[in-house]
């Protein structure tokens, strides 16, 4: 299969800018197989580890981040997925609040985020009659269905949540909180689901450590919360991630202090105490730290 790849590969490669990803279900350590050895492989192997997890919780997420980091190839680009059209939305999986701190660690993680449509405004799966379903491969087995996951976009309020016509049937059924949960009123709400997404993907364009910095995991006493540095040259984000649902405190004495830009609730920012920083249930913080100002104070961290 790898030499099949690597042709494949070669075909893209002499068209130019082209990109070879791979809708791939596997073990980390077969998964960055497909890299290639030379990286002449796929250029991104999709990395599912979210998707397919069975638990959510912050040790959890930090073994699997920790030993993909570890195992990608010299040079390989990293991804991470979030959802896709054959599993459950992650607002379902975790719920609307650990949704919105999904996103965080999906846009401030090493390298390309892919997100599935939707689930930037916190779409869920729906119930959908048997007589609807249209799947065919699962038509007999209805709690296999895909179609929950895969309803039609949620744009507005109006008929149909504006995917269609008003007159016109949808191929599976609009999910029936769609007048709260769509484009035009979140574009509209200062702390929503959406202008969170936006936001975040606003400051990992303008932040070199989001885009192309290195990832380093923080160790800290707190179970309950997973936090990590991403930094280039002088530049360092923190990101401090509470994936319970019960206010945590993570003591971080060495790394002093910050300044909170973003809050996965999009309602509080400015200086911070890192020696004992509080984070409520189901909160992620965005961190900026002060810039290093020599190669020595960066390896203290």
């Amino acid at each position: 299969i790898h030499e099949i790849v690597r042709e494949m590969r070669m075909l893209l490669d002499s068209y130019g800018e082209r990109v070879l990803i791979g809708e791939i279900y596997l073990p980390i350590e077969r998964l960055v197989q497909y890299y290639g050895v030379t990286l002449d492989g796929a250029h991104l192997p999709f990395n599912f580890q979210f998707v397919i997890m069975p638990t959510w919780d912050a040790r959890a997420i930090r073994q699997i981040v920790d030993a993909y980091e570890a195992a990608l190839p010299q040079g390989a680009w990293p991804n991470w997925v979030l959802g896709n059209h054959d599993n459950q939305r992650i607002a379902t999986k975790v719920g609307r609040e650990q949704a919105r701190l999904a996103h965080m660690l999906l846009l401030t993680l090493c390298g390309t985020p892919t997100c599935y449509y939707g689930d930037e405004i916190g779409m869920q799966n729906i119930q959908i009659p048997r007589e609807q379903l249209q799947d065919p491969k699962v038509k007999e087995s209805p709690e296999l269905s895909r179609d929950y996951e895969r309803t039609p976009m949620q744009w507005n309020a109006s008929a149909n949540a504006g995917f269609a016509a008003p007159d016109v049937k949808p191929w599976l059924p609009v999910a029936d909180d769609y007048q709260t949960y769509n484009v035009e009123t979140e574009q509209h709400d200062p702390r929503s689901m959406l202008m969170l997404v936006h936001s975040l993907l606003e400051r990992r364009r303008a932040s070199p450590a989001l885009t192309i910095g290195s990832y380093r995991p923080i160790d800290q006493e707190n179970d309950a919360c997973f936090v990590y540095l991403r930094q280039h040259n002088e530049q360092r984000y923190l990101v401090a991630l509470n994936i319970s649902a019960q206010d945590q405190v993570v003591k971080l004495p060495g790394l002093g202090h910050g300044s909170l830009v973003l809050s996965t609730q999009m309602d509080r920012e400015g200086p911070v105490d890192l020696f004992e920083f509080h984070l409520r249930g189901n909160e992620g913080c965005l961190i900026e730290l002060q810039a290093l100002g020599t190669a020595a104070q960066s390896e203290e961290f």
